[in-house]
């Protein structure tokens, strides 16, 4: 089998959020799969195999299966696009989460992903704030993961999240605050409205460099806070990664570039 591995949401080498892309002729048994994504030992290995002009594609971290994953898709449609030759002007992937739709516009690749508005959600796990390492939490919604609002762009960065505290719960996690537009960020035009940072050590990662899955909720979430449909987003990993995202009906879209990193060959 190829592998490929893809920074995504990157401007640049090392940035963004790496996945490990494996194209299949056909399906293999999941606990190999399985296993080659603890081998990869990535936030996400992902791979697809051919059904008529679309394709099926899974998702797996190193400890489990997931339902939705946005970094590894546009790792995908790039492999696709840009390495494997695929000249159709959109890509279908057919997912646990429905169909997926990928376009691109130059060097930007953009997703069509369900949008997932969370709702409050009050029968939290207690000590929230020590178990993410904040001191403050303004309020706690959930759709499939919790997401929680904090003050400011600060508040994101500078959380200091206890990973076995988090994995006790049972959820994966996602903190954000509105995005500091006051000038600090290099670029004007990257300025993000919103920042967020996610977590899921219970799923064998505990910080995430750049989570697609995790703007499903996001946007739709910040769409209403802020009354704006198309934004930038910015991901406070160590590593970092930029999105540009748009409120669009029922669904949302999110975009970004990817880099090549690695070609490799795997011997099963």
């Amino acid at each position: 089998m190829t592998l490929y591995q893809i920074d995504a949401f990157a401007d640049k080498l090392f940035s963004g959020n790496p996945a490990a892309v494996i194209p299949l002729e056909k399906w293999i048994d999941e606990p190999l799969m399985q296993n080659l994504a603890m081998e990869n030992n990535l936030a996400e290995t992902v791979f697809f195999v051919p059904r008529g002009n679309d394709y099926d594609i899974r998702w797996f971290t190193p400890a489990a299966e997931i339902n939705l994953c946005g970094h590894a898709t546009l790792a995908s449609a790039y492999v696709l696009y840009n390495i494997l030759e695929y000249k159709r002007p959109s890509i279908t992937f057919h997912s646990k989460s429905g169909p997926l739709v990928i376009t691109r516009d130059a060097d930007f690749i953009l997703m069509d992903f369900p949008s997932w508005k969370p709702e409050r959600f009050d029968d939290h796990p207690p000590g929230l704030e020590k178990a993410l390492g904040v001191r403050e939490i303004v309020g706690v919604y959930k759709h499939r993961d919790l997401l929680v609002e904090l003050n400011d762009e600060e508040d994101v960065r500078k959380a200091e999240p206890d990973f076995t505290l988090i994995r006790k719960t049972g959820y994966k996690m996602i903190i954000t605050a509105p995005g500091d537009r006051s000038g600090r960020w290099e670029r004007p035009d990257r300025s993000p409205d919103f920042v967020s940072r996610f977590f899921a050590p219970t799923f064998g990662v505990d910080e995430d460099s750049v989570t697609g899955s995790a703007h499903s909720q996001l946007i739709p979430f910040w769409n209403e806070k802020l009354g704006k449909t198309k934004m930038q987003a910015r991901q406070l990993s160590r590593r970092g990664g930029h999105l540009i995202v748009e409120q669009k009906g029922e669904r949302v879209l999110m975009g970004g570039k990817c880099v090549f990193y690695m070609k490799g060959e795997i011997r099963i």
